[in-house]
């Protein structure tokens, strides 16, 4: 009787326990791309987004057991690569490069149809860079203080170049100006690659740069640095002094890219992308390759990636209202 209680009472907790057994695997079961792997960079090639995506690329498409694809969507500072990745379908196939102009300036000066906090799932930082001001060889400055006495000197009408309206560039040329409080003119261009192609030609004097774009330019003399806008001096250009440094006491504008998924996307794909891209980020060749152009690996959990965006909208958009900056 005892026998038969026991088979009866197996046979009602089996359908459960074969359900919970059935569930076990989806739950844990690790994410894997069944095709290409959309990695949109909001800037044209020849910038530094799109240089840290394709040192990544390979690296990432042996890792992920398929093809990881760079898709430069320049435009608006990149709010429109920002666009794609919210209307993406959220399957773990689409992510996006991330970057202060896109989630943190753009959002403060103009309109987007997005929420950096409701639209993306934060997965992991990549990278952090400088700025670094650079010059045409026919400017006569080969110091900061020679620099700035020769835009006082053009009494607001010295054009600096950057890498749009809003960029880490333009930012760090209106904190330049506020504290020496010497007027320049900015020039906007769409990604560090045709304005350091106009600042190579000689049709504009100045390029406030992200430094990976400065750096073989600056090595093989084609155009002088001035000074870097971190707070401590580039591996990849040790001779070039910080702003502070060069005479512009607590100066500090820094850059960053980050990674980021739709806010749906399954949370094991979430996983697995920030576990193979941080792993790629840690790779000796990598770190190598980054510091090579001025660029340091700075892989991050999700949420130290969220914390710090916070901290840098706390951080510059008080200074975006003060200069008045709005989107063109």
């Amino acid at each position: 009787m005892n026998t038969l209680i026991r088979y009866r009472a197996a046979l009602a907790l089996f359908p459960a326990l074969a359900a919970a057994l059935i569930a076990l695997p989806a739950t844990a079961a690790e994410w894997q791309p069944t095709k290409p792997v959309r990695f949109i960079v909001g800037f044209p090639p020849g910038g530094a987004t799109d240089l840290v995506a394709r040192i990544m690329q390979p690296r990432l498409s042996a890792a992920l057991g398929n093809q990881v694809i760079v898709d430069n969507r320049p435009g608006a500072n990149g709010v429109i690569a920002l666009q794609i990745l919210k209307n993406a379908e959220p399957d773990g196939h689409s992510v996006a490069m991330g970057h202060i102009g896109g989630m943190v300036i753009s959002p403060a000066i103009q309109k987007v149809n997005y929420n950096i906090y409701k639209d993306y799932a934060f997965l992991t930082m990549l990278v952090s860079l400088q700025n670094i001001l650079i010059v045409h060889p026919s400017v006569p400055a080969k110091t900061l203080p020679d620099f700035l006495t020769h835009a006082k000197a053009q009494q607001g009408k010295l054009n600096y170049a950057s890498s749009g309206v809003g960029s880490p560039g333009h930012l760090a040329g209106v904190l330049l100006e506020s504290m020496t409080k010497i007027p320049m003119t900015h020039v906007p261009y769409k990604g560090g690659g045709p304005a350091i192609t106009d600042l190579l030609a000689g049709h504009i004097p100045a390029f406030m740069a992200v430094i990976s774009t400065a750096v073989p330019h600056v090595q093989s003399g084609k155009v002088r640095a001035i000074a870097v806008t971190g707070g401590r001096r580039a591996e990849a250009l040790p001779e070039v002094p910080t702003m502070a440094e060069a005479g512009v006491k607590g100066y500090l504008a820094t850059n960053w890219y980050g990674l980021l998924a739709p806010a749906k996307t399954p949370s094991n794909a979430q996983t697995r992308l920030t576990r193979e891209f941080v792993a790629t980020l840690k790779q000796p060749d990598v770190i190598r390759q980054l510091r090579d152009r001025g660029i340091d690996a700075s892989p991050s959990s999700p949420a130290e990636y969220l914390e710090f965006v916070r901290s840098e909208e706390k951080r510059w958009i008080p200074i975006i209202k003060a200069a008045g900056i709005t989107a063109e």
